[in-house]
């Protein structure tokens, strides 16, 4: 990348300094836009790992109020985060099912509360569900998340 960079710096030098620095900017903008597609999926990976640790969590533990109350005051949290994020155009379509994993997790717990189990394992299913369409498009625009590794 660097070396494009040094060979399109050696054809703009003739040029005049102002061409040559607007097409030095949108080389530049051109190849940070991977780079910002890479910190989205970095966030939406982190988020993902999250919500299915906590959903392997509590679906056996369903009846610690304590345990699923800390997992809805998170799940909302993440939910706010995630619809605040800046999502680039080139992964645009996939957001609103990231959206919706989050949200289910959030749902899962609130029924878990709420001490109905048909609805907290019926959210738990729309969430992997989700999970699963929300990969799939991601992979139909030609991204894929990033695999975390554990440090346990």
């Amino acid at each position: 990348m660097i070396a494009n960079h040094v060979a399109v710096r050696r054809r703009l030098a003739g040029w005049p300094s102002s061409v040559a620095g607007i097409v030095t900017a949108v080389v530049l903008m051109l190849g940070a836009c991977p780079a910002w597609a890479g910190s989205y999926l970095d966030r939406a990976a982190l988020l993902l790992d999250e919500v299915r640790r906590e959903a392997d969590l509590i679906q056996p533990r369903s009846q610690d109020k304590e345990l699923v109350s800390l997992v809805r005051a998170i799940s909302e949290a993440r939910v706010r985060a995630a619809a605040q994020m800046e999502v680039p155009a080139s992964v645009g379509k996939a957001h609103p099912h990231l959206l919706l994993v989050l949200t289910n997790l959030e749902q899962a717990a609130k029924s878990a509360m709420d001490g109905n189990f048909h609805a907290f394992l019926e959210h738990l299913g729309n969430l992997r569900d989700e999970e699963r369409t929300y990969r799939a498009i991601l992979s139909e625009l030609g991204f894929a998340l990033p695999e975390r590794s554990s440090h346990r």
